[in-house]
């Protein structure tokens, strides 16, 4: 791992661990290199304007001031890339619209050197991508469940039967390369499974959900993690 990739990954790494801290130690395992390198690296962060705060002793250690704050937008050209990459290869992910949208603000405040090395390593970067279906079925979904209100679809099954159902939304899974909606049906009086690209049509109502939760899900497939943890 080059230096500034390695610095990146420090601090986020300090960010992610919050008021706990690191070791040097730690840090230098995590990293593969020596506790003086680790060290050093801290220093340079603090001297970019990272808000770090070091304890000695036992208990001690270094992690970000509360409160504190990072310097904008701070990414190598490696994980600008591997964002784009990420989201281009996912148009049908819940909320990837949005998700395309944030990449380019990141883009647009990044460094002038680090925009045009990750302009250029993105050339070298292609997805194939299958065409979107329909914006409109997607943004109802999406904001049903954002707000938490009861969506109402048109559904056709796998044996051909349609059907129109009020839907509390409780989760987004992909499975299998199939995003799916999972939530408690109102006709059926159960959590069902719809694959989003047979729901034909969507409106998010203004009826609000009930509260059922994740957990009447069932329990996940072993390797299943929320998007949220992927990164740790």
């Amino acid at each position: 791992m080059k230096r500034a990739e390695r610095l990146h990954a420090l601090s986020e790494m300090l960010r992610r661990n919050g008021a706990r801290g690191c070791t040097a130690q730690r840090l230098a395992t995590e990293f593969d290199v020596s506790v003086r390198t680790v060290k050093r690296d801290l220093a340079a962060l603090e001297n970019s304007g990272a808000p770090i705060w070091s304890r000695p002793g036992p208990g001690g250690g270094y992690g970000f001031t509360t409160g504190g704050s990072l310097p904008p937008v701070s990414l190598s050209p490696a994980q600008a890339v591997a964002l784009l990459a990420a989201v281009s290869a996912a148009p049908e992910a819940p909320y990837g619209d949005l998700a395309s949208a944030a990449v380019e603000k990141i883009m647009d405040v990044l460094d002038p050197r680090t925009r045009a090395r990750a302009d250029e390593l993105a050339r070298r970067v292609w997805v194939d991508a299958p065409p979107s279906r329909s914006r409109a079925v997607r943004s109802a979904l999406e904001a049903a469940m954002a707000e938490q209100r009861v969506v109402r679809i048109r559904y056709t099954a796998i044996d051909g039967t349609t059907t129109t159902r009020d839907v509390e939304p409780v989760s987004f899974a992909s499975t299998n390369g199939q995003w799916h909606l999972i939530g408690w049906c109102r006709l059926r009086d159960a959590m069902r499974w719809f694959t989003v690209s047979r729901i034909e049509r969507a409106r998010a109502t203004t009826i609000a959900c009930t509260g059922h939760t994740i957990d009447e899900i069932g329990t996940p497939p072993p390797n299943a993690r929320p998007v949220h943890g992927l990164g740790t």
